[in-house]
């Protein structure tokens, strides 16, 4: 079980549970075509985003089961406004394994935010929820995202060619993963 207290603090960030209240923020991003392209959901509506907020499986605080997910709202510490969401996966207790994802309004991107949240999502992971495996997949044309999970220290494991018909086309996904024993490493390192 993974319950975090909130916010969650990074050096720029807060990281906590989606609120109604975060509909235009994640409007502002989420609508977008650009930033749709390589995640799995199209440009959403502000009414498609204000529904998700009130369904509890959207906005839980608390992972208690395999195949949950936190989605936590990135918010800027010195403005207060959300800037993105991050996401953490819980795939299997057997395994201890999860899946990390995110993603950044484009006013915000390459400022280090995203490799910042997901780095928290990584130690929430290993040393709250006791995950022994986290994962990153991507589109292999997605570079922004591939340097982010190699900063967070995640090594390149496979590359699916043509993998997934993914919006109308064929799609090679690159899979990432990091240890719980390397993720230290790379902590005390």
């Amino acid at each position: 079980m993974l319950k975090p207290d909130y916010p969650i603090e990074t050096a720029r960030l807060l990281l906590r549970p989606l609120e109604p209240g975060d509909a235009d923020a994640l409007h502002a991003y989420q609508s977008r075509p650009d930033v749709c392209r390589y995640i799995p959901y199209e440009p959403r509506s502000r009414a498609e985003i204000a529904a998700r907020l009130i369904d509890p499986e959207k906005t839980r605080a608390v992972l208690d089961a395999p195949g949950q997910a936190l989605d936590l709202a990135i918010v800027l510490r010195s403005t207060g406004g959300v800037i993105g969401d991050v996401l953490l996966f819980w795939h299997s207790a057997e395994h201890r394994s999860g899946e990390v994802g995110y993603v950044v309004h484009p006013d915000h991107a390459g400022q280090g935010y995203a490799t910042e949240a997901a780095a928290k999502m990584l130690e929430l992971a290993f040393d709250d929820l006791g995950l022994r495996r986290v994962i990153g997949r991507i589109d292999q044309r997605n570079v922004a995202s591939a340097a982010v999970l190699r900063r967070l220290g995640m090594r390149q494991e496979a590359v699916l060619v043509e993998n997934e018909l993914f919006k109308g086309e064929w799609s090679t996904e690159v899979d990432y993963a990091i240890l719980d024993r390397e993720w230290r490493a790379l902590r005390e390192g």
